[in-house]
């Protein structure tokens, strides 16, 4: 059993904030959280004095490729399947590396759940998983699978009409690609249905499985989308399709149809934002995104897409977002508590309550502040990561 006390606890959560509050963990799960004499803290407790710092649950960052695009060697990743522009059948848990550096970077910076995906270049690329970032091996590293990875825009018309010289090489060729994907996947589901009233044998296809998920309402679909008309024809497929399980990810234009994600009730994941305009999707990216949708009323996380921007700089993000108009007071909710209800994993992480993960973060100064850092991360209540010592990951003796 360990304590942290002496805390301002940010629970995100009912309670709120905590002056000197003590965060009680047992078996990997937090057993009670409240103020410092409120909790009972047993006698062979170990007991971690914050010292009035700043705790917050672990960060998460709704869309990764820490883990799939390995650091130092991103372009020879696992993240993109690019034999065809539709791939379900693949799952991004058979390519996540435990011990991709990235991963250490991201829980040494606070983050302790990522949402690893495969890449942009397919339009329909895969199964997501949402991962704890540390951990030695990938299956116990997992949450749960968080959706069906989707693009649109540039990536997938470079990557196949240029490159491939095949569908999809324009827009419509994209939104084609995906509707013809769903439509196989209705079909599907039809086929295996009546297969099942008749009794007879039934041949079955992992991709369609996976798709199948999808259209039945099970699996979320989520789509990267840059620009506003990408946006437009991803709501608009959607709607014909009935898929109300649905997630824009970039959205960098996604404040120019602030009001289309409210009436929907679809979460936009935003950034990374920390860039120039390197394509012509771009051109209007903006740190004003997350505040003007959040305003709006729109449930925002605040993403890195790692390796894009480095995962250990999520909260500089959110930091920069801050200065251009997202509220303080909504700042650490955009990567703790809105991802995690966007990915479905609120039950595990993202706030401080009782019987959830016991992931936190133990920081010098506010989180979204660019002058504060970690300086003691817990997953599962094992204290993995503290600033003044080099001996606390026990993995040291395996080489990074």
């Amino acid at each position: 059993m360990r304590a942290i006390v002496n805390g301002t606890v940010h629970t995100v959560a009912e309670r709120g904030s905590i002056d000197g509050g003590t965060v009680l963990v047992e078996d990997g799960e937090i057993s009670a959280v409240g103020p410092d004499g409120e909790v009972e803290v047993p006698d062979d407790a170990e007991v971690f004095d914050a010292d009035g710092a700043h705790v917050t649950p672990g960060l998460v960052d709704a869309h990764s490729h820490a883990g799939m695009a390995e650091w130092g060697e991103p372009e020879d990743g696992d993240f993109n399947e690019v034999s065809d522009p539709v791939t379900p059948h693949v799952n991004a848990l058979d390519g996540f590396h435990p011990r991709d550096e990235e991963l250490q970077h991201a829980f040494q910076g606070g983050v302790t759940t990522v949402s690893a995906r495969m890449g942009s270049a397919n339009v329909v690329g895969g199964i997501i998983c949402s991962m704890k970032t540390y951990g030695d091996v990938a299956d116990r590293m997992l949450i749960r699978e968080d959706g069906m990875k989707a693009a649109f825009g540039e990536n997938p018309k470079r990557f196949h009409g240029d490159q491939k010289d095949r569908q999809p090489s324009t827009r419509p060729g994209v939104a084609a690609t995906l509707r013809q994907a769903l439509m196989e996947a209705e079909d599907y589901v039809d086929r295996r249905e009546k297969s099942r009233e008749e009794g007879e044998p039934f041949e079955r296809d992992l991709g369609m499985e996976n798709l199948a998920r999808v259209v039945e309402g099970e699996l979320p679909l989520r789509v990267h989308a840059h620009r506003a008309d990408d946006i437009a024809t991803v709501f608009r497929i959607a709607d014909e399709f009935g898929i109300e399980k649905l997630s824009i990810e970039h959205a960098t234009e996604g404040h120019v149809l602030a009001d289309e994600f409210v009436e929907r009730d679809v979460p936009a994941v935003v950034g990374p934002t920390i860039s120039s305009a390197s394509k012509y999707e771009l051109r209007n990216i903006t740190f004003e995104t997350p505040g003007i949708l959040h305003e709006a009323g729109v449930k925002v996380a605040i993403q890195t897409d790692a390796p894009i921007l480095p995962q250990e700089h999520l909260d500089v993000c959110v930091g920069l977002a801050v200065r251009e108009g997202l509220p303080e007071d909504v700042a650490l909710r955009t990567v703790t508590r809105n991802p995690a209800e966007i990915l479905s994993i609120e039950d595990r992480v993202g706030t401080l309550e009782e019987g959830t993960d016991a992931d936190l973060v133990v920081w010098d100064g506010p989180m979204f502040e660019l002058d504060s850092d970690a300086r003691q991360v817990f997953v599962e209540g094992e204290r993995i990561y503290d600033a003044e010592r080099d001996d606390v990951d026990p993995r040291e003796e395996y080489a990074w």
